[in-house]
């Protein structure tokens, strides 16, 4: 497995555009969601905007600093799936959303990259000074939950969350 977590610039366009449509398609059709958001908040067609926006800088409207990386197969110059880290966590983010937001496209899940990813991502964390990583997922997404524990999390609790669903709160201790 070649793989790398790059930040987005101009020359990654194509691969993104191919990974979004990509994931879009998957979303009208099974109904998934989006994850990280970060990435799709914004059209990737305006695409000086979407690289300027696509991270948050400073803390604002209840949102933290973060950055977003790109899982970049090497040998095959395609990107895999994102991640999203939130430099801190606000009341909000240690309640529901947590410091890393993570998702692998569609045709490209259940091969081990969301488990590399995220060993990747927690480098990128201890960099920043964080030493314990809020992770949260779905209860029914079985894959994000094993990649989470792979990656050496714990579950401290489960919620229910304002659209009804069941969701799992992991921590990871980077020391």
């Amino acid at each position: 497995m070649n793989v790398r977590l790059i930040k987005l610039s101009k020359e990654y366009y194509t691969q993104l555009s191919e990974m979004i449509d990509e994931w879009k398609l998957d979303q009208e059709v099974n109904q998934t969601n989006h994850s990280p958001w970060a990435i799709f908040k914004n059209d990737y067609h305006d695409f000086d905007y979407y690289l300027d926006n696509l991270e948050i800088r400073e803390p604002k409207d209840g949102k933290v600093p973060d950055s977003v990386l790109f899982l970049l197969d090497v040998e095959r110059d395609i990107l895999l799936g994102a991640v999203n880290i939130r430099h801190y966590l606000n009341d909000y983010l240690l309640q529901f959303g947590g410091h890393i937001g993570d998702g692998i496209r569609p045709s490209e899940r259940r091969k081990g990259y969301a488990t590399e990813m995220i060993r990747l991502a927690l480098i990128e964390c201890k960099k920043l000074g964080i030493d314990r990583v809020l992770m949260v997922c779905d209860k029914t997404n079985i894959g994000s939950a094993k990649s989470i524990i792979n990656n050496g999390g714990i579950l401290e609790n489960e919620f229910v969350d304002e659209d009804g669903e069941i969701n799992q709160r992991y921590w990871i201790d980077l020391d």
